[in-house]
């Protein structure tokens, strides 16, 4: 696994020979390491290539992105030095939103992705959910309880608390500064998402479909806001199987 000072990518399960690379964006407050599932269950059919944001986990002493432009211009850049294979993009939630805007950016410069996972989010043209604007450590802690996906156990512990609403409090910032975004890509973008998602709707992913120029397609599957943890491997196999669909239309 790589990792340093400034570096945004992480290898949690190499896979030269593999013709294919997934980079994946994490979650408001989330890190690199959520995707080392897939890591694993795509190799060696895909690479999988995982965004470390500052300020979390091993780069917890650097500064947060100031913005989310800011945070996309280091990612495409993060992107553009490591990627030396056709390219998928897989973003979770903020990531989502994230991986959109480098879609578009890739795109613009002549690299259009094979395709865009957009995973628990709302399109980047819709209002962004209630709880991103949440002011309180009371407030956080209480939507992590909702939507899942943290450990209680780092809640209870004030230090890990703290590093854990931290890194939480600076990308509810970054999200503030989105701009909402009507613009399409044009590679495929396929939406999934929970069914009991308490902040994004069966219709809210649907809704993606607007945003792509090319093929769209849905998998919902059961569970709230990080149904992730449970459909890892559903989830690789949707990847791999869209995967399989865009070489054999390359190649028929």
């Amino acid at each position: 696994m790589t990792k340093g000072q400034g570096e945004w990518i992480r290898r949690y399960r190499a896979a030269p020979g593999a013709a294919v690379q997934v980079v994946c964006l994490p979650h408001a407050g989330g890190s690199a390491n959520y995707f080392r599932p897939m890591a694993q269950a795509l190799a060696p059919t895909a690479e999988v290539l995982a965004v470390q944001y500052p300020g979390r986990m091993d780069r917890v002493n650097e500064p947060y992105a100031g913005d989310f432009e800011e945070l996309t211009e280091c990612a495409l850049a993060a992107v553009r030095r490591e990627v030396d294979r056709p390219v998928v993009l897989f973003g979770h939630s903020m990531g989502a939103l994230l991986a959109f805007q480098v879609a578009r950016r890739l795109e613009a410069e002549g690299a259009v992705p094979l395709a865009l996972f957009a995973s628990g989010a709302r399109p980047p043209g819709a209002a962004l959910p209630r709880h991103t604007r949440a002011e309180t450590d009371e407030e956080m802690i209480t939507d992590l309880a909702t939507l899942g996906g943290t450990d209680e156990r780092l809640l209870d512990n004030e230090d890990m608390r703290e590093l854990v609403l931290s890194a939480l409090r600076a990308d509810y910032r970054i999200l503030a500064s989105h701009r909402r975004d009507n613009s399409t890509v044009a590679c495929p973008v396929v939406a999934l998402t929970g069914d009991s998602d308490p902040v994004v709707s069966i219709d809210d992913a649907r809704a993606w479909a607007s945003h792509t120029a090319g093929r769209f397609d849905l998998h919902v599957f059961a569970g709230r806001h990080f149904y992730l943890d449970d459909h890892w491997a559903a989830v690789s196999a949707v990847v791999t199987r869209h995967l399989g669909t865009h070489e054999r239309t390359r190649t028929g």
